[in-house]
């Protein structure tokens, strides 16, 4: 039996498991103001755009450039105010009137106004498939109205609920005029926003450099000081190899890293260095099938997958002692996460006699066939995440234990995009973060960008119902539904649920993490 657990119930509950986490024990003495906090990550998307990225290690340094009509705790899940002072929805949440607060200004000197946020909105649903988590969270928009420079309306064609939570992430942040004036490309190269850092320098896969914003007093209500930042800048590095990622932190090179693996915490913390995590709600990382490909349209072979994969093995061996196996298409930190750990399950003989029944048989390689077509299915992954290819060769060898052979093939992150637009794969190993289920509907829903190429059916029902539902309880139920037909058609093979571990050197303090598990750097601050 499914266990439901509703929207506010897990929204009280979003960091439960690791909430002592959230941040760095304070520091003896007062934060003070300068450094340059130097931060390896493992991958570049190539794109500096938060409207249009999706990768986590782009997106800790293109936070730090905008800001964001309301905030999300990551406690209570609660939506607090930002650059928007006051809200109110309507009865059916079709349209949402907000209350700025006045003296804003992007780094150009431009005021970020009414009309400002208009420009956002109104261009959003033109920008390409990078933007295909904005595009979702604007769903049914059908246009802003400026009643003062402090005042607008946004208005929706149907019910939207989770638009609110929507204007609390990166992907809605709030971009200068002529930023959102330029190309797609134009802007992934550079973008002006108005928050507590500026754009430096951008080297396309080498760095990311940050300068403080002199004069930024409109943070968030959730952060712990106003005013300027306290650190000078920030460098993100892009470092692909652990190893190196770590021994950089170890010998001071860097002063925080991303993208921990299990060896590494041992040594980490044996050198004094202290692990920030956070679990992250929104999809796990798992497979997701191009139907359009007979092979993978094929229901037996997407159950036998499932069945042959042993997830708590592939958490023990790949990944760090914080990490869960995923137990349903949605994180368990994820508010309506709904538990379909039974139709989860690792039964590799039961995968066998799915694949016998639908015709594949054994040959003399193990490797099943039927018609003369080998079960082999091309794996597409992506170069973002150091534990992304020992994850799928663990894989690989579970699913040639029932005949199944999976043919591994890595990418560069800034190739996920197009890849998924143009149909180029036969399955895809990804996740995808954000603290609403809504998630569900922008990543399967057929009236959207439908990667995936899933046929119409019941599933986008109750995509689109819980997006309408503004009753929590009949969300809640909705989304559950959306959950179990994702798994009893094994359209998503979830595996392991993403924990962020971030490696942060002792006299660093105060980084933190938002709902999604994304840093925050204004409080940040350096003792040496």
């Amino acid at each position: 039996m499914r266990r439901l657990l509703p929207t506010a119930v897990l929204a009280s509950l979003l960091l439960a498991a690791c909430g002592t986490s959230a941040s760095l024990p304070a520091a003896a003495g007062p934060p003070h103001a300068g450094g340059t906090l130097r931060f390896a990550v493992s991958s570049d998307q190539g794109c500096l755009d938060p409207q249009q990225v999706s990768s986590n290690d782009s997106i800790y340094a293109v936070r730090q450039l905008v800001d964001s009509l309301t905030d999300q705790d990551p406690k209570s899940g609660e939506i607090k105010p930002w650059l928007a002072t006051a809200w109110t929805a309507n009865a059916d949440a079709t349209s949402y009137v907000f209350t700025l607060r006045s003296g804003v200004t992007f780094s150009d000197g431009t005021p970020l106004d009414a009309s400002a946020v208009k420009a956002n909105f109104d261009k959003v649903p033109t920008l390409g498939a990078r933007a295909a988590l904005p595009k979702g969270y604007l769903a049914g928009y059908q246009g802003t109205t400026v009643q003062s420079p402090t005042q607008f309306t946004v208005a929706f064609s149907a019910p939207n609920v989770q638009f609110l939570q929507g204007t609390s992430t990166h992907s809605l942040g709030i971009l200068a005029p002529a930023t959102v004036a330029k190309s797609d490309d134009e802007r992934c190269a550079a973008v002006v926003g108005s928050g507590p850092f500026v754009l430096g320098g951008y080297v396309k896969n080498q760095s990311i450099t940050l300068t403080k914003r002199t004069g930024y007093n409109w943070g968030s209500s959730l952060w712990a000081h106003t005013g300027d930042a306290y650190l000078d800048g920030v460098e993100f590095r892009i470092v692909p190899e652990s190893g190196v990622r770590t021994g950089s932190l170890q010998s001071g090179e860097v002063d925080a890293i991303g993208s921990i693996g299990p060896q590494d915490e041992a040594p980490l913390t044996g050198a004094g260095v202290q692990l920030l995590a956070r679990a992250n709600p929104g999809l796990p990382f798992g497979i997701g099938f191009n139907l359009s490909k007979p092979i993978v349209s094929d229901p037996a072979v997407r159950t036998a997958l499932s069945l042959a994969i042993n997830r708590p093995e592939v958490v023990s061996a790949v990944f760090t002692s914080q990490t869960k196996a995923a137990t349903s298409p949605l994180a368990s930190s994820t508010p309506s996460y709904a538990d379909e750990s039974a139709q989860l399950a690792f039964d590799p003989a039961k995968a066998g006699s799915t694949l016998d029944a639908a015709g594949w048989t054994a040959g003399p390689d193990g490797i099943r066939a039927k018609a003369g077509q080998p079960l082999r299915i091309e794996l597409t992954f992506y170069a973002n995440a150091a534990t992304n290819k020992p994850a799928l060769e663990l894989i690989q060898q579970q699913a040639k234990a029932v005949g199944i052979d999976l043919q591994l093939k890595e990418r560069p992150i800034s190739d996920a995009t197009p890849v998924q637009q143009s149909g180029d794969y036969v399955a895809s190993w990804g996740n995808l973060t954000r603290a609403d289920p809504d998630i569900l509907r922008s990543t399967y829903s057929t009236a959207g960008t439908n990667f995936y190429r899933l046929p119409a059916g019941p599933l986008d029902a109750a995509l689109a119902g819980q997006a309408a539902a503004v009753d929590p309880a009949k969300r809640t139920t909705l989304v559950g539904q959306a959950q179990q037909l994702l798994v009893a058609n094994y359209y998503t093979v979830p595996v392991v649920e993403l924990t962020t571990v971030l490696g942060v050197a002792p006299d660093v303090h105060d980084v933190t993490f938002d709902a999604s598990s994304r840093i925050q750097l204004h409080d940040a601050w350096k003792s040496s």
